[in-house]
């Protein structure tokens, strides 16, 4: 086994497959296509759930992808260990309706032990508790030993609504000294001997959402191994931030920051939160998401907000993200070109929102803390629902941020009654919009316009140039048909 980059060890898997007649094609962007019930892509395959379920024809029976990603299930714990991120990227290969289990179970071993030299002595397999055909393949057709295959109850793959079936984990052992020390310690346990490297789903269902399973026409794979997570065995490192291409987007935060990393575990969470964050929203604003105050929007501007404040954790007072942006544009301009492309609109989009950030944040952790000290005084440790409000409200400091600080301190929101009074402000707004007014406030101009309003980003589908149609324009804070010069536009 030596060293390989990743970007070495994104090539040679892609390369594999396509040797095998596989389709290579580029990642699908993070904003899910013609699909409603994803916020935003979080799994290699969900591009492909219309060629899964057969609505739609692939341009290839075999294809083959590294797939960014989005997953933000557990960002409370991201910074705080070794081994969370909110992005990844995702080497899969999928068929629809073309090879089966024969086929990719044996060339799944020949590329973790033959092209990266991965020992085979060192990888455990988990199989679904009923998948005989799948055990049969990896004992008597690859040669695994019986005692290296471990049925799992859990072994069922399933997202949601739509393509699902039972699946495959490939493990390997970091060692005894990462385990926990039971006897029972093996595959599926919580500890860190056994790492989980790649999931082979054998889709054979479709799945409503609601637990009926109906039998796909064709039998599909669906494979997915991450990126980061294999760079790690490649290159020798405890976790996911040490891989290459994630390293230098830590020194760039450090340099800025003028710090060094594992010297102080508290600046080692930031720092941390800071490098993952700033991937996510760099590849997410490049996709075409704009930071708003709902959807995928608000993941954005979570996710810049929190890097934001540990940046000033870090003793970083001035907006910088947009400063690291550019080092995550470097490390992945040649696996994602796009970037460069788009780099100055990605820069400018992270400068503004810190911009904007930055004017209330300071007032906001002033509040906080100084509400903080007052309840640690008296004993307390519920932050009350309408002083959270207040924050949200007159400050623009985000609950989730509140939260977070006070799960720091020991301790929490009131999160009944700050859910009262955000009910309450709906209901006045409502009234507002009805003509009412609530204590005197005018209906703002937005009120006005249609709540159907659509716009379709075309950037992906053209050049340079695109015919567009204005839905809707505003000067001089009232809606119009057109616009003069010295007008205030907004389009």
């Amino acid at each position: 086994m030596k060293y390989m980059t990743g970007n070495e060890i994104r090539e040679k898997f892609l390369k594999f497959f396509q040797d095998r007649g596989h389709l290579m094609l580029p990642s699908a962007s993070l904003i899910p296509q013609d699909d409603p019930t994803l916020l935003i892509i979080g799994a290699g395959m969900a591009p492909f759930k219309p060629f899964f379920t057969g609505k739609v024809k692939p341009p290839a029976t075999r294809i083959t992808t590294c797939q960014k990603f989005v997953r933000t299930g557990d960002i409370e714990n991201v910074g705080r260990t070794a081994r969370h991120h909110t992005y990844f990227e995702m080497l899969g290969n999928f068929s629809f309706g073309d090879y089966f289990k024969k086929e990719v179970i044996p060339w799944s071993w020949e590329f973790l032990t033959k092209e990266l030299g991965l020992p085979g002595d060192k990888l455990y397999i988990t199989i679904h508790t009923e998948d005989d055909e799948a055990f049969d393949i990896w004992h008597n057709v690859v040669g695994v030993p019986e005692d290296h295959i471990v049925r799992l109850a859990d072994n069922w793959w399933e997202i949601g609504s739509g393509p699902c079936g039972p699946d495959s984990e490939i493990h390997i052992d970091l060692g005894p000294e990462r385990g926990c020390g039971k006897p029972t310690c093996g595959p599926g346990c919580d500890c860190d001997r056994f790492l989980e490297i790649w999931n082979l789903v054998f889709t054979q269902f479709n799945s409503d959402g609601e637990g009926h399973y109906t039998p796909l026409e064709h039998k599909n794979i669906d494979t997915g191994m991450g990126l980061e997570r294999l760079a790690c065995i490649m290159q020798g490192v405890d976790n996911l931030f040490e891989v290459d291409t994630v390293q230098n987007i830590m020194k760039k935060i450090c340099e800025i920051a003028g710090v060094t990393y594992k010297q102080d575990e508290k600046k080692d969470v930031s720092i941390r939160v800071v490098t993952d964050h700033i991937r996510s929203t760099v590849f997410m604003i490049g996709d075409g998401v704009v930071p708003q105050n709902e959807g995928r929007g608000y993941v954005l501007r979570r996710l810049l907000r929190r890097a934001a404040r540990h940046g000033r954790l870090l003793g970083v007072r001035e907006p910088f993200l947009y400063k690291v942006a550019e080092t995550v544009i470097h490390e992945n301009e040649s696996a994602y070109p796009e970037l460069v492309q788009r780099r100055d609109y990605i820069v400018k989009t992270i400068r503004v929102e810190e911009e904007r950030f930055a004017r209330t944040i300071d007032a906001g952790l002033d509040q906080v803390n100084s509400i903080l000290e007052k309840l640690s005084a008296e004993g307390k440790t519920v932050f009350s629902g309408e002083d959270a409000f207040r924050l949200y409200d007159t400050y623009g400091f985000p609950v989730d941020l509140t939260k977070e600080i006070l799960e720091e301190a020991g301790m929490r929101v009131d999160e009944e009654a700050f859910a009262k009074e955000m009910q309450a402000q709906k209901d006045r707004a409502r009234k507002a919009r009805g003509g009412e007014g609530y204590m005197g406030a005018a209906v703002t101009v937005y009120d006005e316009l249609p709540t159907d309003l659509e716009t379709k980003f075309a950037g992906y589908d053209v050049d340079t140039v695109v015919d567009a149609k204005i839905v809707a324009l505003v000067t001089n804070d009232a809606v119009a048909d057109g616009a003069q010069a010295e007008d205030s536009v907004v389009v």
